[in-house]
Parts: structure tokens; C-alpha cells; sequence
């Protein structure tokens, strides 16, 4: 069943929708946002069990596209331009898939219409792990997650869905829970098999290995008029590591530069 996501709108003119990663929230893309909407009415969503959208099972593409989708009917939007990153480009690549007709332009960060194995082991452990009961402060909880995360920053990224309780401990924003659970969907590929016949454009961070050349032929199937751009000197957080270039990009494909 479709949920209501929390959404926030920013911007006036043509809808563009975006769609955040993994253990993320509609602010991950908010720099997207502030270098896009003085053209765009920029729509940025919680995907289902993160940020502020309802909690439930199911974490399946087809349903959370499902999610997008019912957001575009609520807003009485017939066709928007859609960007995701990381799962939720693989979100936005199942919408166009299967409701062509809906994406007037599609552009995914970093990451490829194919399953990958499971490389999110450690985070998903150090967070499962974390006894929330004993975590006085978020120095507490960090110090515990460097077991398992070496990096600060992702660290730091992932921190931010460790909320104040109104007991005045500590829970998680995200459904932990169904995440842990339904990991192997979330490491497959969009179901839909299109395919999908508008304006597509790939963004790749220049040291990241989510987006292959072994993926060519399955990106060209269902995406065939889809181009590629890379991002030097980043990687698979792009959009946060040259925000500037990243939204340039973003501008010129969606102004029609690359078609």
C-alpha cells in the first residue's frame, strides 16, 4: 500500500522531484535544493522509513515508486523531472520504468539499474548494536559506531537519524528494523523493465565504483537514450563533495544541454 511521505516544496516553475539515499533524508540533497529552485519548484521527499514518512514493512521499489508516485497525484502534478541518489535513484529509475509517462526527465546519482552485493554489512551492524538505553549523549553513540564505520563523516551522516526521545533518551528516526530486514531488496535493481524512452542523465563520482562499465549493456536496455557525466575528484556522495558542478550539471541536462 502507498504511504504519504513528508515532503518539503521549495521554488517556483517546473516540479522536479527529489529522492534521497540509504539511511538518508529529503536534507542530504538540500544543497540540490538551494542551487536549483530559483528555476525549479523543487519537491523534496522522505522515502518510506526515513526522516519523518511512516514506518512499515515493506522497503520493495516497487513500493516505495509506488510512494512517489501517489505523492505526484496528491499534488496534482501529471509529469515532473526526477533526480535520486544511490537508492533513490534506483526509486526514481523504477517510477520511470514503470509509469513512463510521469518522468518528463530522470537523472540518477551514482549508482546503476543492477543489484549489488551486500556492502552495507558494518553500518547495519554497528547501528543494530547500539544499545540505546546506555547512550548518554552523541559522542556516546559515535564513539560506539567508529567500531564498525572508520569514517567520520559517515559516521556523522548516519548520526543524524539518532533523535531525542520525548522520555529524553535517545531512538532512531529510521525503521532500523525493516531496513536490516529487507536489505537484500534494497541491494537489487529496479523490477519494472521499461523501458523508459525520455531524457536520462548517469552522474558518476570519479573514484566511485558504484556505476561499471560491466553495466553499459543493462543501462542502455532500459535506458536508451541515457547519458553519462563524470564528476571528478569525488565520490559516491557527490553531490555533497562538488555541490556546485553537481547542480551545473543537473541545470544543463534539465534546460535540454544534452539531449
Amino acid at each position: 500500500m502507498s504511504l504519504d511521505l513528508h515532503h518539503r516544496v521549495v521554488g517556483e516553475g517546473d516540479p522536479l522531484i527529489l529522492l534521497h539515499g540509504l539511511f538518508g533524508s529529503l536534507e542530504n540533497l538540500g544543497g540540490v535544493t538551494q542551487r536549483l529552485s530559483d528555476t525549479w519548484q523543487v519537491h523534496a521527499l522522505d522515502l518510506r522509513n526515513h526522516g519523518r514518512s511512516p514506518h512499515v514493512e515493506d522497503m520493495g521499489y516497487p513500493a516505495m515508486a509506488d510512494d512517489v508516485l501517489r505523492y505526484l497525484d496528491s499534488q496534482g502534478i501529471d509529469q515532473a523531472a526526477v533526480l535520486g541518489h544511490s537508492m533513490g535513484g534506483k526509486t526514481a529509475m523504477e517510477l520511470a520504468l514503470a509509469h513512463p509517462d510521469r518522468v518528463g526527465r530522470l537523472i540518477v546519482a551514482d549508482i546503476s539499474p543492477v543489484p549489488y552485493p551486500p556492502h552495507h554489512d558494518a553500518i547495519i551492524d554497528g547501528l543494530t548494536g547500539l544499545n540505546l538505553a546506555s547512550v548518554k549523549s552523541r559522542g556516546d553513540a559515535d564513539k560506539w559506531l567508529a567500531k564498525y564505520v572508520e569514517t567520520p563523516a559517515v559516521r556523522q551522516f548516519l548520526l543524524k537519524n539518532l533523535v531525542r526521545t520525548d522520555e529524553g533518551g535517545f531512538g532512531w528516526r529510521i525503521n532500523l528494523e525493516a531496513i536490516e530486514r529487507d536489505y537484500p531488496q534494497i541491494a537489487e535493481g529496479p523490477t519494472a523493465q521499461g523501458p523508459y524512452e525520455g531524457p536520462t542523465l548517469f552522474l558518476k563520482g570519479g573514484e566511485s565504483n558504484y556505476i561499471q562499465d560491466s553495466h553499459r549493456d543493462t543501462v542502455a536496455r532500459l535506458f536508451p537514450h541515457a547519458v553519462l557525466r563524470i564528476i571528478p575528484g569525488t565520490g559516491h556522495w557527490l553531490h555533497a563533495e562538488k555541490a556546485d558542478l553537481f547542480a551545473k550539471l543537473c541545470r544543463r541536462f534539465l534546460d535540454g544541454e544534452f539531449d
